[in-house]
């Protein structure tokens, strides 16, 4: 089977030494805000129409930062579709209200992200690379 490369733009927000997740009611799982890449955008683009779609938030532009890049099984996909997510870090200083696909938003630490019934590969590497990098302790 061939591999299907799935590109897509996630939100790192970090808050208390807690990680920002979206529940998608789609998945039934908690994942970066952001999602696909669509044809014709570049990832901030991606980021900046997706946020503002989940989370009725218009992201200042002065505020993003490119973070890291992961690669991951696409969570709920066929076996051979891998997500490669820009990350990008942003510090929220507005208000979010989840709509469309998303159930709701709330803050964890990895062992609050455990505890769900579902794990999304993805988030887990972003978990492990701010702990890497010193960015949640």
């Amino acid at each position: 089977m061939k591999t299907i490369e799935l590109p897509t733009a996630g939100l790192v927000v970090v808050v208390e030494n807690k990680l920002l997740l979206a529940y998608s009611k789609n998945k039934n799982a908690w994942y970066l805000p952001g999602g696909k890449i669509d044809a014709g955008e570049n990832s901030v683009e991606a980021l900046h129409r997706e946020i503002l779609e989940e989370l009725n938030l218009t992201l200042d532009p002065q505020r993003v930062t490119y973070y890291c890049h992961i690669t991951a099984p696409a969570f709920g996909e066929s076996p051979n579709i891998i997500m490669e997510q820009d990350c990008f870090l942003y510090e929220l200083n507005e208000t979010i209200e989840p709509n469309n696909e998303i159930g709701e938003v709330k803050f964890f630490d990895l062992a609050m992200y455990q505890d769900e019934p579902a794990q999304v590969p993805g988030t887990l590497q972003i978990f492990a690379q701010l702990a890497a990098d010193k960015l949640l302790v």
